[in-house]
């Protein structure tokens, strides 16, 4: 069943609801000014809008809305603006604060959500070998085709009531967390006389915080306590983490159904489906992108979209090479283009406009809607242009942004596995206005449904500080800086964004664009580009020189009374 793609070609917003201001309102407040008005017709706002817990959304306990950051007169001031909104929905897990894993933590086999989320040993019950730790270890041959995002199996022992530990399919982040022990905890639970009491506690605290579970930690003369102290520790385990679902259970079924109606009452048209490719898994099969798994999971999930009148985004990495990309466009979706922030920077660097040009004329000519970006809440994903730019020329690119101040991720924690570079566009292109803007130009001209990452709006610089306080693993946050009121007010100050958002207001009124107008690209001689778009006697016309970032637009109406120019 093909999905019906509805989703307009007009401008999207892409920040958190606490990117600009601090909150929502202060966004939908700041739409509505004269500078900005106009120059978005949606807007993706990031799951901590949600209530959520940890990746900064990305773990949802429930698709409420975050109270501390947004309200539902927020979602009405941005819907009487016009603006319709893109949300997430994860499909493959969610957080183990849930209600629905705290359900089962709390009542155990007794918890009507027991099969809400994967039993591992039911999963792989009767393919593999049990362990003396309480999992079953699969055949090897069962797992060769698997890909596990972390070292080891990616399994969570949950802590019944019953003391039973029971493992539970956790694909991505997981922390258990042990209480700390104080002296009089211990005499009101356990009895003990308050020196003992104290003992116990500088011995089991310090060995908690250096990650140490409490069943190997050694209490040498305090050893009769030891099996109590650890009981009590487990009953009070706690979790942190993203829980797999079990996409066999008709609970997950009622609850994505309901889901999809509250982000559709939330005022969103188009719903991003993140790790969905996670999501159908079976004994011996990929993991990740299961055939047929993976599309009779889409087309279940778009039926119930239709009742609601929602475009599906289904968001995967891939290399070009794959063409993953044209097999979810052959299906009926909308594809969230990874290729276009590389192919951009490829061009400026390069003075080489050879790429983005087949680029671009594949998702004309094969009909693929893509929605299209420069940066995002995520690095800048230059390992997708594998197939389409040579190894070297890629390398190339990752060099000059890491330069640059940025920073290479390596693909889930394994070494010289390369996965993205962490940098604002800005920084990625050399701080370089004139860049910027030509940057956003040509995002503008391609085809597509343009995505802006607020950051890119105001010509944002990496910020190392911001890496340096997440701590490890918080690459991430160098382009993710939350921007003050007075910062914005002294960003629309600037000419690279004044131009960026003139750019953003005509391309959303002029007819000349669109998923159904035609496209016109050439390389007319080394070094320079000429992109023209033609819809109702409407035209518009970009010409740049690569190699100085001059560039020229021109959109005429059939009258010519209603013509817009820019020059660089």
């Amino acid at each position: 069943m093909k999905s019906p793609i509805t989703a307009d070609s007009g401008a999207m917003l892409n920040a958190y609801p606490d990117s600009m201001g601090g909150t929502l309102a202060d966004i939908a407040a700041l739409l509505a000014r004269p500078e900005l008005r106009g120059a978005f017709t949606s807007f993706y706002i990031l799951p901590s809008l949600f209530h959520t817990d940890l990746d900064r959304g990305f773990s949802v306990i429930d698709y409420s809305l975050n109270q501390l950051l947004a309200a539902p007169e927020d979602l009405d001031a941005l819907r009487e603006q016009g603006i319709d909104l893109k949300l997430d929905f994860i499909l493959n897990h969610a957080s183990v604060l849930s209600p629905q894993f705290q359900d089962i933590i709390q009542n155990g086999e007794n918890s009507p959500y027991k099969d809400f989320f994967i039993n591992w040993n039911k999963f792989w019950e009767g393919h593999g070998t049990m362990t003396p730790s309480g999992y079953i270890q699969p055949d090897d041959a069962l797992i060769q085709k698997m890909f596990f995002r972390k070292p080891g199996l990616p399994i969570l022992m949950v802590r019944f009531p019953d003391r039973r530990d029971v493992p539970y399919w956790n694909t991505f982040y997981q922390e258990v967390r042990y209480p700390v022990l104080e002296p009089q905890e211990l005499m009101h639970s356990l009895g003990m006389q308050y020196g003992i009491a104290d003992a116990v506690c500088k011995l089991v605290n310090p060995a908690l915080a250096s990650g140490v579970i409490p069943d190997d930690i050694a209490f040498g003369a305090l050893q009769q306590w030891k099996q109590p102290v650890v009981q009590l520790l487990e009953s009070r385990r706690r979790y942190l983490g993203q829980m797999d679902l079990n996409i066999q259970s008709p609970l997950v079924w009622e609850f994505y159904d309901d889901t999809l109606r509250r982000l559709s009452e939330y005022g969103a048209r188009i719903v991003r489906l993140d790790a969905f490719a996670y999501a159908p898994k079976e004994p011996g099969a990929h993991n990740f992108m299961n055939v047929p798994g993976t599309w009779d999971l889409l087309e279940k999930v778009q039926e119930l979209a239709n009742r609601y009148g929602l475009t599906l985004l289904p968001e995967i990495h891939a290399s070009y090479g794959e063409k993953v990309y044209a097999q979810i466009a052959q299906k009926g979706y909308m594809t969230y283009d990874f290729f276009l922030p590389g192919l951009i920077i490829d061009a400026l660097e390069n003075a080489d406009g050879h790429f983005l040009q087949i680029w671009a004329q594949e998702q004309k000519c094969d009909g693929i809607r893509s929605v299209t970006m420069l940066g995002c809440h995520d690095g800048i994903p230059l390992l997708d242009l594998k197939g389409l730019v040579p190894d070297e020329r890629i390398q190339n690119l990752i060099d000059t942004v890491v330069s640059r101040g940025g920073f290479v991720k390596d693909l889930h924690g394994a070494k010289n596995i390369y996965y993205q570079v962490n940098a604002t566009y800005y920084s990625a292109l050399g701080e370089d206005d004139r860049k910027m803007l030509l940057a956003r130009a040509l995002h503008l001209f391609m085809p597509g449904k343009p995505q802006v990452w607020y950051l890119d709006l105001f010509a944002g610089k990496n910020d190392h500080e911001a890496v340096a306080r997440a701590g490890a693993g918080g690459h991430k946050e160098i382009n993710r800086t939350n921007l003050t009121m007075a910062q914005i007010e002294d960003g629309l100050q600037r000419p690279v964004v004044q131009r960026q958002l003139e750019l953003l207001k005509w391309r959303n009124q002029f007819p000349a664009f669109g998923f159904d107008a035609q496209m016109e690209f050439l390389c007319p001689a080394p070094g320079t580009i000429q992109i023209i778009w033609r819809h109702l006697d409407h035209t518009a016309c970009l010409e740049a020189d690569l190699r100085t970032g001059a560039f020229s637009i021109v959109g005429k109406d059939p009258s010519g009374a209603n013509c817009f120019t820019m020059h660089q």
